[in-house]
């Protein structure tokens, strides 16, 4: 297994200044270019599998059939989703017509903006940097990309991976740690994409915005669950549990606190215990389909939060620091200023809360930070809508978890707290691309607009006015319709009526 080391200090600027001078000399720009790093791309992820199987196993001890599934398949997915659509992506939008400004020409060119930067995080190292390199590649980008010291084996793997596989002259890998994230933040990219903590994703915007450096930002939050009394618990349960201890609830879109109506909680309950002991028969520590945390310190943040709960306990509860395992462990009865929902909590533990009804619910959701995403379970029509009507968060997902993130033909990424900016498939090729209005105007426009030049003399004034005057085709808030405007409404309307009478009449003919 590749060996990982922390990228030389020294080295960081030359390989910004690699890739600017790659960026320059327009390398990047042809689309059969574009197209062949995003074949390399896909054929990196799919020829080495077992590989990133045993690295993830060995950094976060994930079982070996979540890698494919969560992270690789996906993002090859992602790169034929962009290869079929990039040429259609790459076209000039051409302005509608119109009568003043059609003259120019006017146009919408798809630009690359330059050299980017991408910061990855260590519980989806390649779904998280592969996903906005996608987009990198697509939009003609060269990119530098940041991966996370807390998975050495994940990382190390797809530096030499990259290396092999794209064009050295585009694409760089860093690794390190704080130092060497500093270095790059010091430098001037065109593009910065950031997954990780509210706190690191501040010093980021911070730091990009001494070059006026457009960001984006995923950051994740407490992303709720909401049950109402119309869904099948067991089937519901099932799903939360899993979207809970997929990775080991280390991740970003996971549930992280449950709403249910108060005369179900204990139904809710019991259907979680099933759930649990459904998935691990003989107990999660036993299990090889689970995964564990990334560190002793956010085991010890763990193991805080569940030992100052004052909740009941419903499933789990067992923890070994040796092993850095914590069991799945959901909560009942979880009262809101308890230990559990102090922070996103970030890894397998559930709150399970109590409310009134979906009002309440919806209110409790409303009084925190917009959350990367908001799950509703539910069979009404009606309390769908009022969920999605009344709250705000990156995405919102009905009747299931996860899913929204292996979406290519739609965004991702969050809005207030949880971050801005989108990316998957066209989403992730315009955030990198610069949308360039051109405008041409034939030569003998000047003889028409001589007008708009000094001295300014009545002619100027007059000519001005044949175009400055435009008129409101909408009748203005508030104000009666002019008695000219009520004639023509009546004439017009009894127009349309005798037209209408007359079509009917020949179609009844026709049919005699």
């Amino acid at each position: 297994m590749t060996t990982f080391a922390h990228t030389p200090l020294a080295t960081i600027a030359q390989h910004h200044a690699d890739l600017q001078e790659t960026f320059m000399s327009n390398k990047c720009r042809p689309e059969v270019y574009r197209k062949e790093q995003l074949i390399r791309l896909a054929y990196l992820l799919q020829e080495n599998e077992a590989r990133f199987q045993d690295a993830f196993q060995k950094d976060l001890g994930r079982p070996k059939l979540e890698t494919p599934f969560i992270e690789l398949t996906v993002m090859v997915n992602a790169c034929v989703y962009a290869l079929k659509n990039l040429h259609k992506w790459m076209k000039t939008e051409y302005a509608p017509f119109d009568m003043v400004s059609g003259v120019l020409k006017p146009r919408v060119t798809k630009e690359p903006k330059g050299v980017a930067l991408i910061i990855g995080p260590f519980n989806y190292p390649i779904w998280c940097t592969v996903s906005p390199l996608i987009g990198a590649i697509a939009a003609g980008c060269p990119c530098v990309i940041k991966m996370s010291e807390h998975v050495p084996s994940v990382s190390a793997l797809f530096a030499e991976l990259v290396d092999t596989y794209l064009d050295h002259d585009a694409y760089r890998v860093v690794n390190g740690a704080v130092d060497e994230t500093s270095k790059l933040l010091e430098l001037r990219w065109d593009q910065i994409f950031f997954t990780g903590s509210g706190k690191v994703g501040r010093i980021v915007a911070t730091a990009a915005a001494k070059y006026v450096t457009p960001v984006a930002l995923e950051l994740g939050g407490k992303s709720p669950v909401i049950f109402d009394s119309t869904v099948d618990f067991d089937t519901a349960a099932r799903k939360v549990l899993w979207g809970k201890t997929i990775n080991a609830g280390q991740t970003c879109i996971a549930p992280d606190y449950l709403l249910v109506p108060e005369d179900c909680m204990e139904r809710v309950a019991v259907a979680f215990k099933k759930a649990y002991d459904s998935f691990y028969p003989e107990g999660s520590g036993k299990s090889d389909s689970y995964s564990r945390i990334v560190d002793d310190r956010s085991f010890n943040r763990l193991k805080d939060v569940m030992d100052r709960s004052k909740a009941e306990l419903v499933c789990g509860g067992e923890t070994d620091a040796a092993t850095k395992f914590i069991a799945p462990s959901v909560y009942k009865n979880v009262l809101r200023g308890d230990s559990l929902m102090e922070n996103e909590l970030f890894g397998p533990i559930l709150p399970i809360i109590g409310v009134k009804n979906v009002e309440e619910a919806v209110e409790y959701i409303r009084n925190g930070e917009s959350p990367l995403v908001i799950y509703a379970f539910t069979n009404d029509k009606k309390t769908k809508e009022y969920i999605r009507t009344m709250t705000r968060s990156g995405s919102y997902t009905i009747n299931d978890l996860i899913v929204q993130a292996a979406v290519d033909s739609v965004p991702f990424g969050g809005v207030g707290g949880s971050g801005y900016g989108s990316h998957h498939g066209k989403a992730a090729f315009d955030m990198f691309t610069h949308e360039r209005t051109v405008t041409e105007e034939p030569n003998w426009m000047h003889v028409v607009m001589k007008w708009r030049y000094p001295p300014y003399v009545a002619s100027n004034y007059a000519r001005l006015a044949l175009v400055a005057k435009v008129n409101i085709p909408y009748p203005k808030p508030g104000a009666k319709p002019s008695l000219l405007q009520s004639a023509w409404i009546r004439i017009f309307g009894a127009g349309f009526v005798v037209i209408l009478a007359a079509a009917a009449a020949q179609r009844l003919k026709q049919r005699k």
